[in-house]
């Protein structure tokens, strides 16, 4: 099928690359400030009843954050796809992409499911062995476990929707999620309404439930607006040239993520051994980081959308010059993001109810969030979004495993368990990734391997 430049609502109608971007990164945004809320409205929540329950499900919710690597690297794959077929115009192999990841994802939702729900308490003491904290854990891992299963499905439904100029549908879905989400925490944590007061175990109840009323609200959207239709047979029968190169451009993007998460997990784990103090001034700080953080996913999101709908249009040249915009806004964006965090670090500091040394730390950290943000920005925007769009997956998993496994999980496991440094000198070491990163990202960059058509043959069978 060849590529209709006329094709109707496609974004690849002469529009400006501003007022395009604007289209698919404001609801983008504030898809993602919506989610980043959830966990800021149980660590809000839980604060208020003890340290040691906030703390406990800002580390069960690390089981959530390795989950989700494996989400956002399937989805990767996907929207690389998704987005060319898009620019291309041809939907019976978009058809073949819903299928097939839909194919992979259930399995690892499952397994997930599995892992939560069975082994919870092992699962707890690999990130600390605070009992209080592996007790609550507990508790709320076992209810989570479900929310896995639904959160999966929907994931690849709505991210066929933001491919197919659906963001605002799939940004309605996220407000209904998280508006309930929050909702039903406080009826549940606290036990309002004539609910059972359930603490941790609440928080997770209320993720559960929005997580699968987000399914439902995914699914119902899809069947109505969804211009690409989903057959059983393009998750049965997927033809082996595609699932070749498939499988080509995103297993290095299942193996950034899963190195690149596992190592993030594992700072995790050494700041959980660090004592509670530093495991709640790090569940906040977290937190902060991944709120202001928001627009650059977006930015990440959308910029790949964009340059893989102008690549797999064949405008090769229209696609470079769309990098270096995202390039340069994923810049700026970044030092006003880092500045928007220093300055409301004394205030967050202020507004949390931790021991006096935990608060202390936290003001701390705050600050050092304040230049991570930066790298952050440039990194996910032109790592995680511009290179993926052209099929250049590999140099980021490379990239980032030496980066984390090579320099900051070594460096930051000497500094706290051998030479016994001060917890914010351990915290400044494990945030240096971000920034150690950017010369060779700048190098790779100017070399343009991410500018090419991966789509300029049909892998659909009729």
């Amino acid at each position: 099928m060849c590529y209709n430049p006329h094709m109707p609502g496609s974004i690849m109608e002469e529009k400006s690359f501003g007022k395009s971007l604007i289209k698919l990164i404001l609801p983008m945004t504030l898809q993602n400030f919506l989610f980043a809320l959830i966990p800021v409205s149980d660590a809000v929540m839980l604060v208020m009843l003890d340290q040691d329950s906030m703390s406990a499900v800002s580390l069960a919710s690390q089981v959530m954050f390795v989950f989700n690597l494996f989400v956002y690297a399937v989805m990767s794959g996907m929207s690389l796809f998704a987005a060319q077929y898009w620019g291309k115009g041809d939907r019976k192999s978009m058809s073949t992409v819903l299928g097939y990841n839909l194919k992979i994802m259930v399995p690892i939702s499952i397994s997930f499911f599995v892992c939560a729900f069975f082994f919870p308490e092992g699962t707890m003491r690999i990130f600390t062995n605070e009992p209080n904290i592996v007790g609550y854990g507990v508790g709320y891992l076992k209810i989570a476990a479900f929310a896995y299963i639904s959160d999966g499905i929907a994931q690849v439904l709505v991210t066929m929707l933001k491919n197919t100029e659906k963001v605002m549908q799939s940004m309605v879905i996220s407000i209904c999620m998280v508006i309930g989400n929050v909702c039903l925490n406080a009826i549940y944590i606290y036990g309002l309404l004539g609910a059972p007061r359930l603490g941790a175990r609440g928080a997770a109840l209320a993720t559960t439930i929005s997580c699968t009323a987000g399914l439902m609200g995914a699914i119902f959207v899809f069947i109505g607006k969804s211009p690409v239709k989903l057959r059983l047979r393009d998750i049965i029968d997927v033809p082996m040239e595609f699932r070749k190169d498939y499988s080509k451009y995103t297993t290095p993007l299942v193996a950034n993520q899963l190195l690149w998460g596992i190592a993030f997990t594992l700072i995790t784990v050494i700041i959980g051994h660090l004592g509670g103090d530093a495991v709640a001034a790090n569940a906040i700080a977290a937190i902060a980081k991944d709120v202001v953080s928001c627009f650059c996913y977006a930015l990440s999101a959308g910029g790949a959308i964009l340059v893989g709908n102008e690549l797999g249009a064949g405008r090769l040249e229209r696609g470079k010059e769309y990098g270096g915009k995202l390039t340069v806004l994923s810049i700026v964006s970044g030092l006003g993001l880092g500045l928007i965090l220093a300055a409301l670090s004394p205030l967050i500091s202020s507004k949390v109810n931790l021991t006096p040394e935990a608060s202390k730390l936290l003001m701390y950290m705050l600050f050092m969030c304040s230049y991570y943000i930066m790298g952050r920005s440039i990194n996910s925007v032109v790592i995680g979004g511009i290179f993926p769009a052209g099929g250049d997956t590999f140099f980021g998993m490379v990239c980032d495993t030496i980066t984390m496994w090579v320099v900051i999980l070594p460096a930051g496991a000497l500094a706290a368990f051998v030479f016994n440094l001060p917890v914010i000198w351990v915290y400044f070491i494990l945030n240096l990734d971000e920034m150690i990163k950017l010369p060779v990202v700048y190098i790779h960059y100017k070399k343009y391997k991410w500018v090419k058509n991966i789509v300029n043959k049909d892998v659909v069978s009729t």
